[in-house]
């Protein structure tokens, strides 16, 4: 995510394109929300298969995510509309058309606002978030804001050990994704890349970055 925050500041001054990421990542951890100081002090010792959960703050808002079984996506871009919510649902554009191509159709959540007294971003749907026809919350996204540039990320939640989900949060998942057992992750994003081309009307190219570059991004851990 400090890859994320640093894409954005670049975009911010003008140094950097808008940006398509996914990952996923290499060690369970959960990630809090920028304003969430609030969260059971369990949470910093968590140990699971022998090994410490990490627990990182992110650059957006929201409240917090698992990382386990989830893939990640991270949107860098500009000129969108002033109203928040427009801008989410621009960019969530290509997640609903990408996921359709698989097979999933996804709509807004319809969350009051009491989900804000629920630490668990997937314990509730909010109309910034995407839930299946049978109501799995499958995408939690969030934002981050600064004149016109935005940093919207966002966790999949595909294949969640439910043993680790209720040892964090003390509750079960409601309900499981109907995923099809021969779709990769590689077919999600090669799927989701191709909407996105369609949606946004761009071209992409893979890059990576340098020495120089990686030192600035360390610099936002």
């Amino acid at each position: 995510m400090a890859i994320d925050k640093w894409l954005f500041t670049q975009h911010l001054n003008g140094k950097h394109l808008p940006t398509l990421r996914f990952y996923i990542w290499s060690n369970p951890t959960i990630s809090l929300g920028y304003h969430q100081n609030n969260y059971p002090e369990s949470w910093e010792n968590i140990v699971w298969q022998g090994k410490k959960l990490d627990l990182v703050k992110r650059p957006t808002g929201g409240r917090a995510v698992l990382h386990q079984g989830d893939l990640t996506y991270s949107v860098v871009t500009s000129g969108l509309s002033n109203s928040r919510i427009l801008a989410y649902q621009k960019i969530c554009e290509f997640l609903i058309s990408g996921w359709e191509k698989l097979g999933i159709s996804l709509s807004y959540g319809t969350a009051g606002r009491g989900y804000i007294h629920n630490p668990n971003c997937f314990g509730t749907a909010t109309n910034a978030d995407l839930v299946t026809q049978e109501g799995y919350k499958l995408i939690g996204s969030a934002q981050l804001r600064r004149n016109d540039v935005i940093l919207q990320h966002g966790s999949m939640r595909l294949q969640p050990d439910e043993e680790l989900f209720a040892l964090v949060f003390g509750e079960s998942i409601s309900q499981s994704l109907n995923f099809p057992v021969d779709i990769s992750i590689d077919d999600v994003t090669t799927a989701l890349i191709e909407a996105a081309r369609d949606r946004f009307h761009a071209e992409f190219h893979v890059q990576g970055f340098s020495d120089a570059e990686w030192q600035e991004i360390l610099s936002f851990v």
